[in-house]
């Protein structure tokens, strides 16, 4: 059985979600694969850390370079058992690619664990999959859950929701939960 994951990020996608569920999903042994639309293994993205300093809003400071290891115009959803949608500034222009959709919907239609932080559910809300569907996201996206007629969870910014095979959570804060229910819908078991 492939424990492969799809993790789908673009330029200025936030630092650690990127980097934390990419890099905890592959010490549970998940073999995860960043793609990024129009770019092939070995290329970078540039992340942006957002933080929470008191302001109406998130500031943002330059993060890391993140390399891709697999190609997006590879990606096949069949060979994918979840997928991971980091928040930041990639979800609001990586909806616009028609094959970024597709992707969602296949793992929608498949019920396949799908993870979304931050702004990452404006993807789900983009790709229609959102219907009915208890969520979060970081609160400047609550329009487009809503739009989506997915059903507002208004939330801690370190807790999560799962609702059917998605999880959504607020922002990077909430890692712990966030990743703690997708490993879950998974099927994956800890054990310490």
């Amino acid at each position: 059985m492939s424990k492969k994951i799809l993790m789908l990020v673009g330029d200025f996608a936030e630092d650690y979600e990127t980097m934390v569920p990419f890099q905890a999903l592959k010490m549970l042994g998940y073999d995860v694969q960043a793609v990024c639309p129009d770019k092939k293994a070995g290329d970078i993205i540039r992340t942006a850390v957002h933080d929470f300093e008191g302001d109406q809003t998130y500031t943002e400071k330059p993060g890391h370079n993140f390399t891709l290891n697999a190609t997006f115009a590879d990606v096949d959803s069949n060979d994918f058992i979840g997928l991971v949608i980091p928040g930041g500034r990639a979800p609001e222009y990586i909806r616009l690619n028609k094959r970024v959709i597709e992707i969602v919907r296949e793992f929608d239609q498949a019920k396949k664990p799908i993870a979304a932080v931050c702004h990452g559910p404006q993807l789900l809300a983009a790709a229609g999959v959102l219907d009915g569907i208890k969520a979060t996201a970081y609160p400047a996206c609550q329009p487009d859950v809503n739009q989506a007629n997915g059903q507002w969870c208004d939330i801690a910014i370190d807790q999560a929701v799962t609702d059917a095979h998605i999880v959504t959570a607020p922002a990077w804060p909430a890692h712990p939960e966030w990743l703690a229910q997708f490993i879950k819908l998974l099927g994956a078991k800890i054990s310490i």
